[in-house]
């Protein structure tokens, strides 16, 4: 499975998560359904941020590796050597595999920022269970 498809599951999977509204999801449950469909709720919550959290973690590695533009501290006969095209492409790249990784960590902060507090709300449900 390529990355671009992995992000994609995930970021499928925060949205979806994020169009539950946990007082319609418990509406009409009490007892033991309740328990299980509030514990099963907010276990799926803590799982999806758990797994966005750990691409997030290799995101920033991407982003915050080597300096794509690091030939730029070089002269410009080391910039042109052999043509220089191949040096040029390989920054391209470079930039081009940072751009698209900042986009991903974008949408991935996004969505944890609006999913983190329905995990709270859960939690606190949680917590005042018997």
């Amino acid at each position: 499975m390529s990355e671009n498809h992995d992000d994609d599951a995930l970021i499928m999977r925060l949205r979806d998560l994020a169009l539950v509204d946990l007082d319609a999801l418990l509406a009409g449950t009490d007892g033991e359904a309740y328990t299980q469909l509030l514990l099963t709720h907010a276990e799926d919550l803590e799982d999806a941020l758990r797994t966005a959290r750990a691409r997030a973690a290799e995101l920033t590695k991407l982003v915050v590796g080597a300096d794509p533009l690091v030939l730029l501290d070089s002269g410009f006969a080391t910039r042109a050597r052999d043509g220089g095209r191949e040096a040029a492409e390989r920054t391209a790249r470079r930039l081009a595999a940072r751009a698209q990784a900042c986009r991903a960590l974008a949408r991935l902060d996004d969505l944890a920022a609006g999913l983190y507090p329905r995990l709270v709300e859960a939690d606190r449900r949680r917590a005042s269970l018997p």
